[in-house]
């Protein structure tokens, strides 16, 4: 067996023994698929393996030995990782590889063992290993089978249900094998975290008003618990675009638990009548549909702040024993002085989230509106500079760039010397600094965001995209790994994030798997189509790079980009140009 990346399995000399968790997976019915459709079957398991495969079993800690096409052999120095990745391979695999006919899927058998194996350079050998591949073939397709040993050792500590398959004879192994089917999907198993660390959604909290038009308040009230939430590094919070695409649908905590990996559940309702608020909410563990924690809030419509901070902490020493006061504080909320600023600012919000360019406008209406009524009102300070890095970078009335620049440092700064921490304004501030083209201060703005909110998906996305800019696309791969974890259904913008750093790393068909995903889901999004041709002409396919350019870009030529564009010049930007080049873009 060969390892595919070339490199000791444990740094030891050859021919040590060393206790390993291995997982062998293997495709179901490949031959089939690839009788059916070989190029779509291996695009399709390349995309899985770029977004989903190889991202789990970096974050769990794994190496992979073997590829064997419709194979993979990997180790981990640790059973809770191995269990963990596999879990989230099976779990997420039906919508990653979704849109396809049942007989047309993909999807994994996959077997796990520990044991004694022997390193023998970039090879593996040992009963273990012959175990583990031995357990998938009894698997259904999407389970995962186990030892008793790895049974023993998870059951109790990750929660999991196990059905018992008795005592198998295994080809070529000598003894019986007492063996444990997995099934990801079945109700009894409690949802594996994404980390050691509390995991939490926060469901859109219900609209209970008489009026439809305060879904603005209530939607309000769920982003501002949710981001004060991922203040606390203990914690581990799914990101909104994640968590909204439950709203306004009647679905059950356990369904919820499983699709986005979470021990834990927040829901809750919000009813408005005149100056008064009623508020609802209730903590449940998600395998189980226990209440850990409920309340109700009637209070004064001005006293909302005071009902998210106790909302908010009470969920957080809920969950975590240890939590640190100062922590707490910071999460706190600074109430608007004029609770008519925050309303504005709250329908600016719901604009700007729809990411249209004629709601932007209008969202930067509203948010000028309020800063208008209480100066001191950070957060729409922040949104306002992060509305003028938008115009820059979709160069909404490009005359106007150096005002809307001027304009995004002045708001972003006030943003942060009424509320330092605040998140949106240190990533505002950093990307203005990216279109500056000041390399250095945006990395460092970006980072500052993700040291801040370390649960917060958003920050890592954006610290991606500006090392993409700056020939550190490995790094950037890494941080949206981040961002994917947090936010397993994310924005399809993520999936252009993860072409356009792949194709600068020279994986072009990985590119542009990822790039078609988000021209898919984004067909506005016209930026896309240069990084789709230039991954095109690399793989030597100068006529469909070319039928993709005759599409209007937001840079018709290789000249518009090097002005506009934001790079500095590395060997993953001319790998780009290049491309381009060879699709015939005009210079």
């Amino acid at each position: 067996m060969s390892v595919g990346e070339g490199h000791n399995l444990t740094g030891r000399p050859s021919g040590t023994r060393k206790l390993m968790a291995v997982v062998y997976a293997d495709m179901v019915g490949y031959s089939r698929l690839i009788g059916l459709d070989d190029e779509g079957t291996l695009e399709r398991l390349r995309a899985l393996r770029g977004t989903l495969i190889d991202p789990a079993i970096d974050q769990h800690g794994g190496r992979i030995v073997q590829t064997g096409g419709d194979s993979l052999l990997i180790v981990f120095d640790s059973i809770d990782g191995a269990v963990r990745c596999a879990v989230t391979v099976q779990q997420l695999m039906a919508a990653y590889d979704d849109g396809h006919a049942p007989d047309r899927s993909i999807r994994f058998r996959i077997g796990i063992n520990i044991g004694d194996a022997i390193p023998d350079g970039t090879d593996l050998h040992g009963e273990v290993v012959n175990v583990a591949e031995r357990l998938q073939a009894q698997c259904p397709p999407g389970g995962i089978c186990v030892t008793r040993a790895v049974r023993d050792h998870v059951q109790d500590r990750l929660g999991l249900a196990f059905e018992e398959l008795g005592s198998l004879s295994l080809k070529n192994i000598a003894r019986p094998v007492e063996a444990f089917v997995l099934r990801t999907g079945a109700a009894t198993g409690a949802p594996v975290a994404l980390s050691d660390r509390p995991s939490i959604a926060v469901l859109p909290f219900a609209n209970l008003s008489s009026d439809p038009e305060q879904e603005y308040f209530a939607d309000g009230l769920t982003e501002d618990i949710l981001t004060a939430l991922t203040r606390f590094t203990q914690l581990t919070v799914i990101a909104r675009n994640s968590t909204f695409v439950y709203k306004g649908r009647a679905v059950s905590i356990a369904d919820v638990g499983r699709d986005l990996r979470v021990r834990y559940v927040l829901e809750g309702s919000v009813r408005r009548s005149g100056e008064r608020v009623r508020v609802t909410a209730q903590l449940i563990e998600a395998a189980t549909s226990a209440h850990l924690w409920a309340e109700r809030y009637d209070r004064a419509i001005t006293d909302i702040f005071v009902v998210q901070d106790e909302i908010t902490e009470r969920i957080a020493t809920t969950l975590v024993s240890n939590i640190e006061r100062s922590i707490i504080e910071q999460a706190r909320r600074r109430p608007p002085e004029s609770f008519d600023a925050y309303e504005m600012f709250l329908h600016g919000r719901e604009q700007r989230n729809a990411s249209r360019p004629d709601l932007t406008v209008a969202a930067e209406q509203q948010f000028e509106r309020s800063v208008a009524l209480d100066p001191g009102f950070a957060p729409a300070h922040a949104e306002i500079a992060y509305i003028q890095y938008l115009y820059v970078t979709w160069r909404r009335h490009p005359e106007q760039r150096d005002a809307q620049l001027a304009k995004g440092f002045a708001s972003a700064r006030r943003a942060l010397e009424l509320e330092a921490s605040l998140p949106l304004a240190n990533r505002a501030l950093g990307m203005l600094h990216l279109r500056s083209r000041e390399y250095a201060d945006a990395i460092t703005w970006m980072q500052r965001a993700v040291a801040l909110n370390p649960g917060e998906a958003e920050s890592y996305a954006w610290l991606a995209n500006v090392l993409s800019y700056v020939g550190r696309s490995t790094e950037a791969l890494e941080q949206l790994a981040h961002a994917t974890r947090l936010d397993p259904l994310h924005p399809p913008l993520w999936d252009f994030y993860i072409g356009r750093a792949l194709l600068h790393l020279g994986r072009y068909q990985e590119a542009l798997t990822s790039l078609d995903t988000a021209f898919r889901r984004a067909p506005f999004f016209g930026h896309i189509q240069l990084y789709r041709a230039a991954a095109l002409a690399h793989l030597g396919r100068p006529d469909e790079a070319q039928a993709v350019l005759s599409v209007p870009a937001l840079y018709p030529s290789i000249g518009d980009i090097r002005r506009f564009d934001s790079y500095m010049a590395s060997s993953e930007f001319d790998r780009f140009i290049e491309g381009l080049r060879k699709a015939r873009l005009p210079e």
